[in-house]
């Protein structure tokens, strides 16, 4: 029996938080699209208090900001872009083009293109994520982008240097200093000083996360990537000062980042609800770690494993931390979720922020139908064909003019008969496939 020893905000009430960023957003975006660079510049004056003489970045401005970074800072960008440049690079090579001639004289095959220009949203807001820049801006580079512009909001006035320069070293074409709705939008839909890009990636508030999903269908998006998740899945193999710092490292993210415990113990479970309280009174991040606990923070005991499986398949958590006697059934078992990390000896914030896979990941159940930002994303994979052989072109047009007849299209079927009486020598009259 699944038992709720703590439970979040109901979906009514989330439900109702939506539909105000829902309705607030499609305002927003229709005032950039119709305004362009002033309302642009408007709101970021409104949000950011900042409006300077142009949002891009010159050369000059992104030598100054990296000029502010101390010599370990960059070194820790440089390793950790390697790590997240040396996994995309291996996914990559798994992925390759297919060319193979499936009956005599028929070729069929596949490219994988990269798409030509991205925007790469970085958030700021209160913590700068300065990861998020290695996770979209090198890995559209690994992909082969052309044109990948890179956008950031200010903090306190200015650029952020750290992340302008993991931008930079990341190898972003353009560096916006621009946030919130007004950088996706400007992006997305252009404006008098900024080009449009052809597909939106990055993670955000909620705003951002909605921003994004309104742009899509005239940009392409990775996923939708909203606030934080966490679910912890843990047994008596570990204990609850693990589990609350676990459940508290991903919950401090912002104040509507829901944090789940799952276990098959109520002892651990009391316990660690209770350490939980004990890590918030000494927690620097706690103001808002306590409002994500207290509004989305769920403690769910189950009777067996199977149990919480069940549970993690149907909540899609973004990020799932496994630890219990064994990891790797649930490695085997689990499909709808963002990103794994298994055992005690990894965790969330590896992911998010050094260790090389990707932490854009999907959010609000959307791990029940896609998987995270990676190289593959920034491909599109189109298909070709060639028919080399008079024989072959007369041959797939038999069975392709009756196939068109069949759903009663006439001038597709006049398509093939051409090609029959052209290459068959047939003396195949216009829809003579309709008998």
């Amino acid at each position: 029996m699944i038992r709720h020893l703590k439970t979040a905000r109901s979906a009514e009430a989330r439900a109702v938080d939506d539909a105000r960023v829902r309705a607030s957003v499609e305002g927003i975006l229709s005032d950039i699209e119709a305004r362009g660079d002033a309302a642009v510049r408007e709101l970021s004056q409104r949000f950011d208090t900042y409006s300077p003489e142009s949002f891009r970045l010159s050369e000059q401005e992104i030598e100054a900001a990296l000029s502010k970074v101390s010599k370990r800072d960059l070194d820790d960008i440089r390793f950790a872009q390697t790590q997240v440049r040396t996994f995309a690079e291996h996914q990559k090579a798994s992925m390759r083009d297919v060319e193979v001639e499936t009956l005599p004289g028929v070729i069929l095959g596949h490219k994988n293109i990269p798409v030509n220009a991205v925007g790469c949203y970085v958030p700021g807001g209160k913590y700068p994520m300065v990861a998020s820049a290695h996770m979209s801006v090198v890995t559209a580079k690994v992909a082969g982008v052309k044109r990948v512009v890179a956008s950031a909001p200010p903090q306190n006035g200015a650029p952020h240097p750290a992340i302008v320069a993991a931008m930079h070293m990341g190898g972003a074409d353009e560096i916006l200093c621009l946030g919130g709705i007004q950088a996706v939008g400007a992006m997305a839909l252009g404006t008098e000083t900024i080009k449009p890009v052809d597909m939106l990636v990055g993670p955000g508030n909620a705003f951002v996360a909605e921003a994004k999903r309104q742009l899509y269908g005239r940009v392409g998006i990775d996923l939708f990537a909203g606030p934080t998740e966490t679910m912890v899945i843990a047994d008596e193999s570990v204990d609850a000062e693990i589990c609350a710092t676990d459940l508290l490292g991903q919950a401090e993210h912002g104040p509507t980042s829901p944090a789940v415990l799952v276990t098959n113990s109520e002892k651990l479970a009391r316990e660690t609800m209770e350490e939980v309280e004990r890590l918030l009174s000494i927690l620097p991040t706690a103001e808002i770690a306590r409002a994500s606990w207290r509004d989305y923070g769920e403690v769910i005991v189950c009777d067996s494993y199977e149990e919480m499986l069940a549970v993690s398949e149907d909540v899609a958590s973004e990020h799932v931390q496994v630890m219990t006697d064994r990891d790797d059934w649930f490695l085997e078992n689990m499909t709808s979720y963002g990103a794994l990390f298994l055992g005690p000896r990894t965790n969330v914030a590896y992911g998010d922020k050094v260790i090389g896979t990707n932490h854009t990941l999907p959010t609000k159940k959307a791990g029940r139908y896609t998987g995270g930002l990676w190289v593959g994303k920034f491909l599109k994979t189109h298909s070709y064909q060639k028919v080399l052989t008079d024989e072959a072109a007369a041959m797939i047009g038999r069975y392709c003019s009756r196939l068109c007849m069949l759903e009663g299209f006439a001038g597709h079927a006049e398509q093939a008969n051409v090609r029959v009486r052209r290459y068959g020598g047939d003396n195949v009259p216009y829809a003579e496939a309709a008998e």
